[in-house]
This record gives structure tokens, sequence and C-alpha cells, in this order.
């Protein structure tokens, strides 16, 4: 019976749906059989059948529930019946739902469920135990004691095991949960969480240089929830993500989930096997998201049943694309489809007219909600459907269209496609309209809609952008297999031009057609007003390279771009660009977007003048004040329009009581609010709130408060339907920290009359994002629930919030903001505000003024006669007397004398504090060449004053490292070679010198004992470097460093020391075997793992410099290199770690002290666990191979073996790099662009081999030229090239004449086609694009500063994922290649091409400000810079330049060490260059530049045709 009813089981459990939906009167006891039937049903049909039906079941008793007043207990035994008949293996995916749907049951029929829930989870416990962790919501009811007792003990079990981290990924699955309450119940126990465990969440995000992985999961995470189609769920979301507070996008990770998501393969039609996969996949999340609904479940099961049948979709002997489909599914979703293989729904549709429908159908009746709209408009573009399987697919899904608009926006793009390629004209005139219907602006029926307004033109505008970016994408593919079909058509031997067009180009010009028939401009002022605004300049752009406009015809649109992108680098790019003077509009569009506002302020009174009745400039003034922070004046003013313009009242009133709540005016809040209710702009919400929290009226409060929060989600929403959303949405992410900081303040100080926050304000603080934007809003908010909640008492906290406000302003260089700030705080009498406002005289330029407040403000607060014993307040006068010493030394008014005091008092009131003793030994370093003429031999005693002090400032912190570390290395060492020197000479004074060394070398050891192993390993290629050293007592002392690095961090240490042990210089071998002795000698068990990295090193070498017969391609592991395999796959091999350039930089702590227990590689180690077989041979001159290891992770890397070069020069520059980034990453400036240098580790092997690690998905500049040339059919072969290249001695005017008129006219600029193909949706677009314009800027200079030369097409590669470039190959430095037989003359590689693909701005805008950053940054740390450069020029180990041709090889002395001759004017050179000293063949030209001057330099030099014309050919001076 039961394998007869199989078949039909579904058809009879939607018959039993009807029934218990009908809604007939006296039908109880129809309902009480129905539920009876459905019991003996589940008993004969027994667990297989029931199995595999289960979730249409459990729909059903749900359906069930309703009636559960009505008999309790026998909807308890249904749903006792149905968990008795599954089988166990079913329970715990099914586990959380069961229970949720079982919550309702718990309060009537308390018995009955407990019996329930105790089969499930007391003698289930094996089953359900992976799905414990999904039941944390059972209420507590005395009948669920044993299996709360059970979930304790779970829990206890766990929690040893589990820590933060492990929780939230815990919470992160559940909030992804297909049932909404689960998500709801996910979302508010992390809530929760996040409020109880602030204290370690907050470490997560602010201990180390980056964010913790977790926390960016868990950010993506919640901006996914934001779109959840249950609106709680979104406002949960929103919650979660105040709670977490807003954390400086720079700091996030966010990168992960976009690549890996469907983002990256684009599907071509119905006919691409991943369509189907999808769209069954969007038909089960519908099909078990309308667990309560039954008509719209009905309506996903049927189009699964149909598409199933369409695909052919089953398991079969045979391999069909059908049950190729099918085994794609991951085992949930097979169970889903499964009873939907042999269903009988039938469609019951009727026909529906289509003709008597009103178009275009926008803002008609039926498209006055966005879900209508959207349906209404699909059911009609399918009726004109003529594919006919297209036709078929799209049919069987318009029921469940109506339901779910989910499924309608990913199958809208697919029907446009298939409704063009076969439709007439008109057809094709329709959908453009109904486009253009939604692009227009500012319809008069939208505004009779109020509600829906917004989500409507907002969700109906970003499904239009997804349908035409799915047709963009759609013609460049069919252009590409059009393509490549006629390459292959041309090699069968086929003339090409008989064959008639295909059917593939005719569709391709009806898409392509349509797609230009809308304008691109509209499209951008479309996007534009949607907050799209990536998507905005990507039309615009297009629009002005399709139609040649003049830019400067549109140049205040881009402004207004840039400036609502808040882009300020944009702006200032824009106004480079005009030639004529610009308006008052766009002055002040420039002023406001880098925070003159005082400037602005005065504008718009002009255009006041000019223009009174102008509401705009109104609005304008208003803004610049309170952004200014001049509250009574707003109100004054607002009040005074008011007065003589009564009608502007609910436009002005906003600012008025945003002003007033900032100046905690209460009764003016009040009246303001009252005056008019229709205003509802964020300042005013506030005010209602916090006029609500005044009156302690809770109710209002809340309501007030989840009406606010829903309006910050509903942006967010829109916006993440494209990447990039949370850098899109930050302002909203900001409110919803305020929001949560509000709420937590209302309900603290609802019980006790305490606020100051259970909430860590300051460390929230730190989290944001380093801008004026970020900050200030929440700096304001705080000071008005400060004074709410306790008027007199809070005078120094509010204080504290002007203070922070003041910096903040300050840093952000708005002078008269900070100002304005520093008055709110004068009588607050806070000790540390004289420093502050010495720091705002100082960076406004009033140096003296500066100096004198900080010299009268020590005085006054900290008189001599009172002795300090309060530690906040000995630190404040240490800060200030520091500050003091700083101001006169760069004043230079003071004698040294005067200076070294104040310094010196500073490390006597603070003898532990990092900068006082930094700043100190910098001090006796800068005077010391004065004091003892420049003669090494009499700075014995002061190079230990300076040893001890750098020493002791990186025992209390690492701030200055970069700088103290390499100096105190550096001054030790030189001087103990020149006491060498000198007993050698047997000069007079060495006994003298021999006993200052001596006290040198005991103050070394002390730090090696006090300073912890990872501080040395910042240094640690310096300290190799000097392994040859000649006196034997320094060496003792070095030694021991050495040694104490390795014991510590044995696997970086081994790969850095690999080069120097495998030397061929006997001493740097010998010395490097003594230190390796020492360290097994102080830990036995190293000798293994020494032993086998040695051997390990050895047989790469022999691999890189396996000689290649021309003609093989490949290599084979375990042929060619058996010993090599055979060692890795010993089971006693060492675990090595592969050398990734994440786990060989150490990461600094954020905190000070020397942090001992510090984990300097936080990164993901894998151990080397095998090859792959293959090894790649590389097509250059050297035959590099590339291998694949194997991870103990499983993953493989790929890195790359290049004999016959030295790489440690590659390797000593890739340190240099990594420093820069970290100076990058601390900048304010510089990381809010998110400028870095992208670096790959090199690992040396001895002095002409090495690894380098492979950077994937890249490619080289000149092979994406090369290949979009040939697309178009316009690429000059090589043997053509060779042809044009003149003589050296052809006269100039004729090699200017082929650059320019020949190469550069054959080469019309088309990179900027690769960012467009490759990144096709517009914010990966934008981003990738931004990307590659400051990575080639930061680039461009570090290059310029070092001298880089060889910047070819092959040297420069692009990453395909991020846009960013990144340079490769770094062995001709320090101008090398002024000495090319073709010399190098332009600064760095910026030719036509790459200027192109900048944008219409071209090098203006972000280009040239990253380049000011980049070289500003290098200016100010010109000194950790230099003193890290000088250790690698001085490295003895590295020969710098090849020795002049023809004398001997370079003077290698006795010990092994190569005196670097050149190596001084290169630190001079690079030294002036730092200093904007511009050379010409070795000439001073003229006075050092300002930085901007300089970067203007090199912009003309780098793009200058004639010297352009002067390069190489191959290097490719015309791409």
């Amino acid at each position: 019976m039961a394998d007869y009813l199989q078949p039909k089981l579904l058809g009879i459990l939607a018959f039993f749906n009807m029934q218990l939906l009908s809604s007939s009167a006296g039908e109880k006891e129809k309902k009480k059989m129905a539920l009876n039937s459905l019991v003996s049903l589940m008993k004969l049909m027994g667990p297989k059948h029931i199995s595999s039906v289960r979730v249409k079941m459990m729909t059903t008793l749900r359906t069930g529930l309703r009636y559960k007043d009505d008999f309790p207990e026998l909807c308890c035994r249904t749903w006792d019946c149905f968990v008795r008949c599954l089988d166990a293996s079913y329970l715990g995916p099914l586990l959380s739902h069961v229970i949720v749907a079982l919550l309702p049951l718990i309060s009537i029929q308390p018995k009955e469920t407990a019996v329930i829930m105790h089969y499930l989870i007391v003698e289930n416990r094996e089953e359900v135990q992976d799905f414990l962790h999904e039941i944390y919501f059972l209420p507590d009811h005395p009948e669920l004691k044993n299996i709360h007792k059970i979930l304790q003990d779970y829990r206890k079990q766990t929690s040893k095991t589990t820590d933060m981290q492990a929780a939230l990924q815990l919470s992160m699955r559940a909030i992804q949960h297909e049932n909404v309450d689960v998500r709801i119940h996910a979302l508010t126990s992390l809530k929760e969480m996040i409020y109880k465990k602030q204290d370690s969440l907050l470490k997560h995000v602010l201990d180390s240089e980056m964010v913790e992985p977790v926390i960016s999961q868990l950010v993506t995470v919640l901006l996914r929830g934001c779109q959840d189609v249950n609106p709680e769920a979104r406002l949960l979301c929103g919650e979660c993500l105040g709670e977490l507070g807003a954390i400086d996008p720079g700091r996030l990770d966010l990168t992960l989930a976009d690549t890996q998501g469907t983002g990256s393969t684009f599907v071509s039609g119905i006919d691409d096997p991943n369509f189907a996969y999808e769209l069954l996949t969007e038909l089960t999340r519908a099909f078990l998201a309308y667990a309560d609904d039954v008509r719209a479940q009905d309506a996903a099961a049927y189009g699964m049943q149909e598409l199933l049948s369409l695909f052919e979709c089953r398991e079969g002997r045979n391999d069909t694309p059908g049950r190729r489909l099918w085994r794609r599914f991951p085992e949930h979703v097979q169970e889903i489809l499964e009873p939907h293989l042999n269903t009988r729904y039938k469609s019951s549709q009727k026909l529906v007219n289509w003709s008597k429908l009103k178009k275009p159908i926008y803002l008609s009746s039926r498209g006055s909600k966005f879900s209508d709209w959207s349906a209404t408009w699909a059911g009609y573009l399918i009726s004109k459907v003529r594919h006919e399987l297209a036709g078929k697919v799209f049919n069987c899904c318009s029921f469940i269209i109506k339901h779910d608009y989910k499924v309608t926006i990913y199958l809208l793009p697919h029907i446009l496609v298939y409704v063009l390629i076969g439709c007439t004209n008109e057809e094709q005139l329709e959908v453009t309209e109904e486009i253009m219907a939604v692009l227009k602006e500012g319809d008069p029926r939208l505004v009779r809609l109020q509600e829906n307004a917004s989500s409507l033109s907002q969700l109906s505008t970003q499904t239009v952008f997804s349908m035409l970016d799915h047709l963009t994408q759609w013609s460049r593919h069919k252009l590409q297999s059009m393509s490549t079909n006629k390459r292959t058509g041309k090699h069968a031997g086929v003339q090409p031009q008989h064959q008639a067009p295909g059917p593939g180009s005719s569709e391709y010009q009806s898409v392509v057609a349509f797609l230009s028939s809308i304008p691109q401009d509209v499209l951008a002022k479309a996007s534009f007003r949607s907050r799209a605004y990536t998507r905005a300049v990507m039309h615009f752009e297009s629009f002005i390279r399709e139609k040649r406009q003049n830019i400067q015809d549109h140049l205040s649109f881009f402004q207004t771009l840039y400036a609502a992108m808040h882009e300020p680098d944009g702006v200032r790019g824009v106004n480079a660009l005009r030639k004529e003077e610009p308006s008052l509009r766009e002055q002040i569009l420039e002023h406001e977007s880098i925070g003159l506002l005082r400037e602005s302020t005065a504008c718009y009174d002009r255009a006041i003048q000019l223009e009174p009745d102008q509401l705009v400039h109104y609005h304008g003034v208003m803004n610049s004040m309170l952004g200014l922070g001049q509250l009574s004046t707003v109100i004054t003013q607002v009040n005074g329009v008011l007065a003589s313009r009564p009608r502007w009242k609910s436009d002005l009133n906003a600012y008025r009581v945003e002003a007033a709540w900032k100046l905690s005016k209460w009764d003016f809040v009040e009246d303001y609010l009252a005056a008019d209710c229709k205003s509802s702009t964020w300042g005013v919400r506030l005010g209602q709130m916090l006029l609500a929290a005044k009156k302690q009226d809770s109710e209002a409060f809340y309501e007030k408060l989840k009406i606010v929060r829903k309006e910050q989600v509903v942006p967010l929403s829109a916006a993440s339907f494209e990447c990039g959303t949370y850098q899109r949405g930050y302002e909203y992410i900001v409110r919803l920290h305020m929001l949560c900081e509000l709420e937590h303040a209302f309900t603290e100080a609802g019980g006790s009359k305490k606020p100051e926050p259970n909430l860590h304000w300051d460390a929230r603080l730190l989290m944001t994002q380093n801008s004026f934007r970020a900050k200030e809003p929440i700096l304001a908010l705080r000071r008005a629930l400060l004074n709410l909640s306790m008027g007199s008492l809070c005078e120094e906290q509010v204080g504290e919030c002007w203070l922070q406000s003041a910096r903040v302003a300050r840093r952000a260089g708005h002078h008269q903001t900070a100002f304005n700030a520093l008055l709110n705080i004068e009588n607050s009498h806070l000790s540390n505000l004289f420093i502050e406002k010495a720091k705002w005289l100082w960076s406004k330029g009033d140096v003296h003024q500066a100096l004198i407040v900080l010299q009268k403000g020590v005085q006054q607060c900290f008189p001599d006669e009172e002795p300090l014993t309060d530690p906040k307040r000995i630190q404040i006068k240490g800060n200030a007397m520091l500050l003091v010493g700083r101001y006169m030394e760069e004043t230079a008014n003071f004698e040294s004398n005067a200076i070294m005091k104040t310094y010196k008092d500073v490390t006597q009131l603070l003898p532990e504090w990092e900068d006082g003793n930094f700043y100190l030994a910098k001090y006796y370093d800068k005077v010391m060449p004065m004091v003892t003429d420049n003669k090494l031999e009499r700075q014995g005693n002061l190079i230990r004053y300076i040893v001890t002090y750098f020493g002791k400032s990186l025992q209390f912190g690492n701030q200055y490292i970069y700088q103290a570390m390499p100096r105190m290395l550096t001054l030790w060492l030189d001087y103990g070679a020149k006491v060498y020197e000198f007993e050698k000479a047997g000069r007079s004074d060495r006994v003298q010198m021999r006993a200052e060394l001596t006290k040198i070398n005991s103050v070394i050891s002390e730090h090696t004992s006090n300073l912890s192993p990872y501080q040395f390993l910042t240094a640690f290629s310096q300290l190799i470097s000097r392994i040859c050293h000649s006196n034997n007592e320094v060496f003792a002392v070095l030694m021991e460093i050495i040694a104490k690095v390795f014991l510590a961090y044995p696997q970086q240490a081994m790969w850095m020391m690999t080069a120097v042990s495998k030397s061929s210089y006997p001493t740097r071998m010998n010395r490097c075997k003594e230190i390796l002795k020492k360290a097994v000698s102080l830990n036995e068990s190293f000798g293994k793992f020494i032993g086998d990295a040695n051997r390990l090193t050895d047989k790469l070498v022999e691999l890189g410099n396996k000689p290649v017969d021309g003609n093989s391609s490949t290599l084979s592991m375990s042929v060619h290199f058996k010993m090599l395999k055979k060692l890795v796959e010993e089971p006693t091999f060492s675990q090595i770690l592969i050398p990734l350039q994440s786990v060989l930089i150490p990461t600094l702590p954020s905190t000070g002290g020397a942090n001992p227990k510090h984990d300097a590689f936080p990164g993901h180690w894998v151990y080397l666990a095998g090859f792959d077989d293959t090894v790649e041979i590389l097509a250059s001159l050297q035959k590099p191979k590339k291998i694949s290891l194997k991870g103990s992770d499983g993953k493989f890397y790929t890195m790359m073996c290049k004999p016959k070069d030295d790489l440690r020069k590659d390797c000593r520059l890739m340190e240099f790099n990594c420093l820069i980034n970290k100076s990058l990453r601390k900048d304010a400036e510089s990381r809010r662009r998110d400028l870095r240098i992208r670096t790959y580790a090199v690992i040396p092997l001895n002095e002409e081999c090495g690894i380098i690690e492979w950077v994937n998905n890249t490619a080289g500049l000149r092979n994406i030229l090369t290949k979009l040339y040939k697309e178009k059919g316009i690429y000059v072969t090589g043997t053509e090239l060779r042809k044009l290249i003149l003589p050296k001695t052809a006269p100039f005017s004729e090699k200017l004449k082929l650059h320019k008129d020949v190469l550069c006219a054959r080469h019309p600029p088309v990179f900027h086609e690769w960012f467009l193909c490759t990144f096709p949706d517009p914010t990966s677009w934008y981003n990738s694009r931004s990307a590659y314009c400051r990575s080639t800027a930061v680039m461009s200079m570090v290059g310029y500063i070092l001298g880089l030369g060889d910047r070819h097409g092959e040297n420069i590669l692009f990453d395909s994922f991020t846009g960013e470039c990144v340079h490769v190959d770094f062995n001709c430095l320090f101008n090398k290649g002024e000495t090319f037989d073709v010399p190098e003359v332009v600064p760095f590689r910026l030719t036509q091409n790459m200027v192109h693909a900048m944008g219409p701005m071209g090098t203006e805008g972000l280009f040239r400000q990253a380049c000011e950053v980049t070289l500003r940054l290098m200016r100010d740390q010109r000194e950790p810079l230099m003193s890290v450069l000088k250790t690698f020029l001085h490295d003895p180990l590295v020969e710098w330049s090849k020795p002049v041709k023809g004398s001997s090889k370079n003077q290698v002395n006795e010990s092994g060490e190569i005196l670097n001759e050149k190596a001084k004017t290169h630190v001079q050179d690079i030294d002036q260059r730092l200093q904007g000293v511009i050379k010409n063949r070795n000439k001073v030209m003229g006075l050092p530049l300002s930085i901007e001057g300089h970067v203007h330099y090199l912009i003309q030099e780098a793009t200058d045709d004639n010297l352009l014309c002067m390069m190489y050919l191959g290097w490719g001076p015309y791409l």
C-alpha cells in the first residue's frame, strides 16, 4: 500500500493542506479528522517514505498548529508521530526547525511537548550531537529540566574548547539558517553576547595591526542579513552592527567573501549548466523559506518539479548533463529535490490577457509596490520570449515570481536577454520605455506613495541596473566567443569572406543596439540619485569616452559625484583640470570636501546676497556652521530667517533642533520639535529621542528608536546588492553605532543614575575610521548624553569629549572647528588642555606661540613646589615636557645644552616611558658628530649613552623600533670594527677605546636579556650581515643575540640564514655553523631540524640549477628530483614552514611595553608536506622552474626557483617595502586611501640562486595589452617593430617623430578596457581602478627614491582580483639604468596606456594625491628609512654594484666582508632625493622642491614625449 501511495504522496499532502487552510465555519470536526488522518498516514507510509517528504510534511504540520488552542494534545500527537517516523539520521538537521515549531506548545501542553523533545535530544543524543549548538533558546520550564541539563553538559564540554572565535562562528552559522525563527533567536543572543563579552571582542578588533578575520566575517554576515526577507531580522542585524561598533573599513578585510562569491562565473543563458544549478538552488531556498505559507511553497514545488524534468536532472547510469547537474547539488538540497522528481503538480493558471496591461507598468496601478511591479513586468516579458526551451523554463517559474521577489530578481536579467534576442522593434521600444520610466527623475506619482516610495524607487532602479549589467556582460561574452570561433574558422582553411553572418552576430547586434538606446548620462544621473555613486562614475565616463565629449563641460557633475563619494582626491583633481574660474557653487564644493568650512560659509554668505530667495544657500550656511560648532549662531540665524520667511520652517527647523540638543538646551529642543512635526532628518530624530530620554518617557523613546534604526538599515540593504557595501554605507554604520550608545545610556540611566558606560566608550571611539566625519558625530552625541544624565558632575567627562573633538578636528586640518572645541573646554580645568592648545597653534604654523603656551602651561599646572603623585598627572607632565623639548629642537632657538636638559628631565620624571628615552637618544645621536668633530674614535662614551637609551625605549614599546634598533646595532658594530682597526695599526688611543667597547658590549648584553626576540627579528638581516665581524668580543655578543632569536623563531630565522650558511666564502659559512652549534647547545632538539633544513635547501639549489634542454616544458619530481621527494616524505622529516610573506615579517603589538608574550606571527602557519609532481619550466632566459608545495593544510602553494640570479638585493628590497607598508598603515592619510605595496617572499638560497613566492592571479602589462590589440586586430608584431629601430646616432627629431606619429599612433590606449572586462560590476570596477591608480603611485615614488629601473611591461603585473599593480624583479637599483647602453631617462613608467586607464582626469586626482601622500610620508619617515637603508647598503655580504671590468673581484678582506665603496654615494643620492633635490646627470639643478613641486616635476618627466622617445624600444615607451 505504502509503495502504491508513494508517487501521490505530495498530492495527498497538498489536499490535507487545502483542508486545513479552508476557512468555512462549522468545520472544526473536519480539521480534527484531517489531523487524525495525518497520523494514520504517517504510520502507514513508514520512515522511508515520510523521510523523503519531510520538509513538506513539516509545513503541513505547521499549518495544523493554527488549531493548537482547539485541540492541543492532537497537535502534539501529530508532531510526536512525525519525529518517531523519521529516520534517525534526519533528526539532526531538522532539530532546530522542530523545536522552534514546538515552542508555542510548551505553555499549553508542557508534558507532551517535553516528551517529544526528550525523544529528540535525550534518546537520540548521538545523532543530534553536532546540532545541539543551534538550540540555545529553550524557555525555562520545570518539565524541560533534564533537557536543559543535557544542553548544559554539552555547553560545558564545548566551552572548554570553544573560545570567543568558535562562539562567533556558531552564531554566524545560525544567523544564516533557513528558518526565520532560528535566525531571530540567533541574532538576539548574538546581540547579548557582543555586549557581555565586549572586552574580548574589542581585543580582537584593536590589538593587532589588522582586525581579527573572524570579525571581518561577522560584519559580512550581518551586512548580508540586512537584506533578510523578515523585517525583524533586518532590524536585529542593524542592532548587532551597532553593538559591534563602526569598525574602520580600512582595517577590515572584506575581500574574502567577494572573490569566492557568485561573481566569479558569468552565466550566459539557460544552456549554461550553472543556470539550472543556481535557479534550482534559489527555488529550494524559497521552498524552505515559506514554511508557513503553503501556496508559496506549492508554487516553488511546481517550479522545481518542472525544471527537474526540463533539464532531465536525476541520477542515472550514463554520464549525461542531467546527471552531472544532479551530482553538483549538496546532499541537503538533493533531499529536498528528490520527492519532486515524481510529483504531479498541475498548473491551474488561467491564461492572462496581457494586451490590456497599461504600459509602462512602473507606477501604474500594478506597479506601486516593488513586488507587484517586478512580478507583473516579469510575467509580461515571459509572454514575449520566443525561444522554445527558455519559454518553458520561465513559464514554470511564473507562479513563484508572485510570491518571492528574490527569484524574480534572479530571473529578470535572463528573461530580458531572451526577449531581446527575438523581439520586434515595437517590443524593444516597450522595454526601453519601461526602463526609462524607472530611471526618470521626479515622477509626480511617486510622491503619493510616501511610505513605499523610497524602497520602490531604490529597489527597482537597482533591479534595472543588474539587468543592464547582465546584458553588458552577455554581449562581451558573446563577442569573445564569436572572435574565438572566427579564429578557429580561419585556421580550418575556410575563406572567411564567404561565410554568412551566423545567428550569433544578429543576436549580438540586437542586444548592443538595445544597450546603446539607453543613454549613459541618464544612467549616470539615475545612479547618482539612488546613491550608487561608483556606477554613476562608470556610466558617466563611458558617456564622455563614447560621445567624445569635452570633459571641461562636465566638470561640475564629476565634482558633485566625487564630493558625494567623499573622495576629496577626486574633487581636487577636477579643480586641477578646470580651465576657467570656478563658479561660487564649485568653490563651495571644493571647500566643503577638503573641510575648509569657514571659506564655504563666506561663499554662501555671498550667494545669499546675490540670490536671497534660494533656500539651498541657507541649508549650506547652516551645515557649515554646525560643522564649525557655532551652535548658538545657528539658532539665532534660523530664528532670524524664519521670522521673515515662515514658509521655510519645515526645511530649516532641523538645524536649530540639532544645535539645541548639542547645546543641551532641552526647553528649546521641545519648543522647536513642537513647532514642526514634518521633518524627520537624522538630527531631528536624535533630538526627539534625547527629549524622550530627558523626560524618562521610555515608551516614546523605544518607539522612536525602532523607527530610526529601520531608516538606517534600508540604505544598507539596497547597497548590499553590490560589493563594497561597508565602505558605501559607512555613515549609516556610524549612526547605528551611535544609536547603540544612546540606547545603553538610556537603559542604564533608567535604573541607576550613573551613565558612564558599561560600554567602553574610549575603545569604541578608537576602532572607528580616523576621520572627522566618523568621530565627531559620536562625540557630539556623547556630550549630549553626559549633560542629560548628570549636569555638573560630568564636567570632566564632557571636557574629555571636547578634547577628543579638538584632536580629531586638528588632525583633519579643520583649525576653526578645533579652536571652537578648545573654547568649550576653557572652564573644565583639564590639565592636558594646554598641550592640545599648543599642538593646535603648532599645526597652524604659530610655532613660537605654541612653545610659550606649553612652557606657561607646565609652570601653571605643575608648579615645582607641589609634589606629583597621581600617575596620570605625571604622564601628562611628561608629555608636555617632551613636547617642549621637541619644539625647542625644531624651532632651533635654543642651544643644545638647554634642549638636552629638557629631554633628560623627561627621562628622570618617567624613566619607563619609551618616547622620553627615544628622543633623548636621538638627540644625543644628532649632536654627537658636532661634539666629536665627526671622529669615530672619540665617540665611544656618547655611543654608550645612545645605545643605553635606545635599548631602554625598546624595552617599553615598539613605536620607534625601526629607527632605534638598526641605529643602535650600527653604532655598536661600527665602533667595534673601528677598535679592531686601531688595534691592528697600534694607535695610541686603543686602550681607552677597548675599555669603552667593553662597556658598550655589556650594555648590549643587558639589552639582549631584556628585549623580546621578536624585536631583534625586525633587524635580523642586519645582524646576519655582520656575522663576519672582526672583533671577537663583539662577535660573542652578536652570536648570543642571533641564537636567542633562533631559539624563539627557528622557522623564520632558518630561512633568513640559509643564504649565508650556503655561502661560497668559508668565513661566512663557518661563523654560521658556530651560531647554529650554539643554538643546539641551548636546546638539543634543534639538531635534527637544522640538519633537515640544510638537506632541503641543498636539494632546492640542485633543482634550481638543473640544466634544461631547449624543448621540454615540464619535468617530473618523481623522475628528476627523486631525492627531494624522498626527503620530504620521510616520516621523521622535521616540520618546516613554507616561506610565505605572511609568516616571515613579524607583526608588532599595538600596545606599549616589551610584551614578551606577544605572538609576532598570528598568520596561518603551513608546513611543508610534499610536492606536486609537475615542475613547470618558464620561458625566460634563465629557465626558472615553477614548483607547487603541498602544505600541511592540504592546499598547494606555488614557488619559483630562480637560478643564476643573486636574489639578495630583491630580498633586502622586499624588507624595505614591508617597512614602508608599516608606515603607510600607521599614517591616517595613507590608511584612508589604503596605500600599500604588494610584497611577496624572496628567499636567497646562496649567492646565485633562490626561491620566490609566486604571485597568483596576475597578468603582465605587456600580455594584457597584446591580447587587447589582437582582439581589435591592430597588433604590431615584434618583427615589424625591429625594422623601425633607429640607430643610436639618429637625430633627435627623427626619434621624436617615430615615437609620436608611428609608434603611439599605432598603439592607441586600450588598457581601460581590461578593467571593464575583468571587473564587471561598478563597485569592484571603481575600487580596482582606484587601487590601480594608488598602487601605481606608491610604487612610482618608492621606485624613484631607490633609483629602481628596468620597469618594462613584463616587470609590472596587475592583480585580476583587486586591480593592484605588482612590481617584480628589483635587480636594477640605485639608478643603474642610467648606465645601460641606451640609458633610461624617465623616473618611472607612466606611458600613455597607463595614464589613459586612470580615467578622464588622467594623473590628476587620485594618482597625484597618492604620490604626494607617499612622498610626504617618506620625507617624514626619512630617519627610520635611511637607518634601514644604510644597513642594507653597507651590508658587507651583498655586492651592490658589479666590479668594474678589468679589475679583480671586489676587495674581500680576510674576514669575508666586502668593502662597499659606492655605498656612500648611493646613500647620499637617496638622502638628497628625499629632501627634494633634483639631479640631472649628477648635476644638482636648483633648490630643493616642495612635495607638490617634486611630484609635479616627476609626473612631467615620466610623461614627456621628448624623453620617452629616447628610451630603448624593448622597454615599450609607446605602450
